[in-house]
């Protein structure tokens, strides 16, 4: 299954437990393929820098580095108009579409709420973790 994680979701699982942490491991071995496009990675390491500063146990250049390496990376045209409330959000509907990817999983309230967009699924973690991990 290829799936979209919003900024949120990759950097909490990166730095914290709970559903985003048990994405990455599923992400891990194997069991999800994540899709990232280059603005995506950019938001990735931008925020990530930001809280590696807070957390100076976590070295986060090698787990980044790692992701994108084992991701599958695409560059998608960008939307016409924007679609959604917080149009730096659209990076994410743009890589599902692009990358025939049906689920996106994120915390963000202005995409959770475009669910069902031209078919995409947007989930919180932990509603991806019990539909699509809890075995």
């Amino acid at each position: 299954m290829r799936i979209i994680l919003d900024t949120n979701v990759l950097v909490s699982g990166i730095f914290f437990s709970g559903p985003p942490s048990e994405i990455l491991k599923a992400w891990r071995d194997g069991e999800v393929k994540l899709v990232l496009t280059p603005a995506i990675i950019d938001e990735y390491v931008r925020v990530a820098s930001l809280l590696a500063n807070k957390f100076s146990g976590i070295k986060i250049t090698p787990i980044l580095t790692l992701i994108i390496a084992n991701s599958d990376i695409i560059h998608p045209p960008p939307f016409p108009n924007e679609i959604c409330e917080d149009p730096d959000d659209d990076k994410f509907l743009a890589c599902a579409l692009a990358s025939e990817s049906s689920t996106i999983v994120s915390g963000d309230k202005h995409l959770l709420k475009l669910s069902g967009f031209r078919g995409l699924e947007i989930l919180t973690p932990r509603a991806f973790t019990e539909q699509y991990l809890k075995k």
